[in-house]
C-alpha cells in the first residue's frame, strides 16, 4: 500500500494543532512521528484513523490498484494512546473477540494468536485474566490485538510505554516481523534509540509543523547538531582550562585526561585542534557522529523558537 498525506491542517478552537504537514509512506516501511508533547503527532494519528477530519489538505491511500481518500478501516490496525481491553476476560478471549470483529475465522484467529503469544512469551498465560497481568504484559496484549487481523497499515501510539528494556527489545522484534510481513507501520514514540533501530523514514515535528524529515542520513545532512569530539591528553588537563578555549562550548570529563568536547558552531575542527595542542600532547582525537537523540535535541533547541516566530 501507499499512503500520501498532502498539506493537512487541523485546528481546535484557537489552537492550530497541525499546519500544512505532508509526507509519503510506501508499503513495508516503518515511519516514525517524532516530537515533544503538543507537537501535533496525536492530531495526525486521529486524522489517519478517521477519528477527526483535516480542515484542509488530503489523505490518499492506494492498495491493490484501489484508491481511497481515507484509510479504510479494514486495512487498519491501531494501538491507541489510551488502551482499552476487557480486564475481567482472559488474554485468549480478548484477542479472539477482537479478531472476530475484524472478520477472522476462529481457526485463523487462533493461529495468528499462537504466533504472537509465543513472540511475547505469553503462551503459558493465555487463559489468565487481563487484570492479573502486569502493565507491561497488558501492553503486549494490546500490541497483538492491533495486528491479529494482518492489517496493511499499523498505527502504534507509544508502543514502548510501560515496558522494561528486555520487553522493549521484544517490541523491536515484533515490529521487524511486521515489516517482514509487508505491513506498513506508523510509529509515534519518545524512545529515540528504539526508533533509530527501526525507522526507514521519520518526521520530526514542533508546534504542528515539520522541522526535519527523511531517513536518518538525510536528517543528519539537514540538521546542524552539536559537533562533538572525544579527546585524550598524555598529561593532566583540567576542565577549567578547556572551558576557557573559544572553540569549546561544553566539556564532559571521561576517564583520566579524556574529555568529550562540544565545539562552537562557528569554529572549524582544525582551529579547535590548534587551541588544544598547547595544553598537552593529544593522544586521542575522535569526532563523534550524532545519534537520533542528539539530532532531535539539537533540532528542537534550534528550530522551536523559529517555529514559534
Amino acid at each position: 500500500m501507499q499512503l500520501i498525506v498532502t498539506a493537512i491542517s487541523k485546528a481546535y478552537a484557537s489552537v492550530q494543532a497541525v499546519k500544512h504537514v505532508s509526507f509519503q509512506i510506501n508499503s513495508g516501511e516503518i515511519f516514525a512521528l517524532l516530537g515533544p508533547n503538543g507537537a501535533g503527532k496525536s492530531s495526525i494519528i486521529r486524522m489517519l484513523v478517521g477519528m477527526t477530519q483535516p480542515d484542509s489538505g488530503s489523505i490518499m491511500v492506494s492498495y491493490q490498484q484501489q484508491h481511497f481518500d481515507h484509510v479504510p478501516r479494514r486495512l487498519l490496525g491501531y494501538l491507541p494512546e489510551d488502551r482499552g481491553l476487557y480486564p475481567d476476560k482472559s488474554i485468549e478471549k480478548n484477542l479472539l473477540y477482537l479478531a472476530r470483529l475484524h472478520g477472522l475465522s476462529k481457526a485463523s484467529a487462533m493461529q495468528e494468536m499462537a504466533h504472537w503469544l509465543a513472540v511475547f512469551d505469553l503462551t503459558e498465560r493465555r487463559h489468565d485474566e487481563l487484570k492479573q497481568l502486569s502493565k507491561g504484559n497488558q501492553q503486549k496484549v494490546q500490541l497483538i490485538a492491533a495486528v491479529l487481523h494482518q492489517p496493511a497499515l499499523v498505527i502504534l501510539d507509544e508502543p514502548f510505554s510501560g515496558l522494561d528494556p528486555i520487553n522493549q527489545e521484544k517490541v523491536v522484534l515484533f515490529l521487524q516481523q511486521l515489516k517482514a510481513k509487508g505491513m506498513t507501520v506508523i510509529l509515534s514514540a519518545h524512545q529515540m534509540a528504539m526508533v533509530e533501530k527501526l525507522a526507514d523514514h521519520m518526521l520530526l515535528m514542533a508546534q504542528g509543523q515539520v522541522v526535519l524529515a527523511g531517513t536518518l542520513q538525510q536528517i543528519q545532512q539537514q540538521s546542524q547538531p552539536l559537533r562533538q569530539m572525544k579527546v585524550g591528553f598524555n598529561s593532566s588537563v583540567t576542565v577549567s582550562q578547556l572551558q576557557q578555549l573559544p572553540a569549546i562550548n561544553g566539556v564532559e570529563p571521561l576517564q583520566a585526561n579524556h574529555f568529550m568536547l562540544t565545539l562552537a558552531y562557528e569554529v572549524g575542527v582544525a582551529d579547535c585542534l590548534k587551541q588544544l595542542m598547547p595544553l598537552a600532547e593529544l593522544t586521542q582525537v575522535e569526532m563523534q557522529t550524532a545519534d537520533l537523540h542528539q539530532l532531535y535535541l539539537a533540532a528542537m533547541t534550534k528550530q522551536q523558537p523559529e517555529v514559534a516566530a
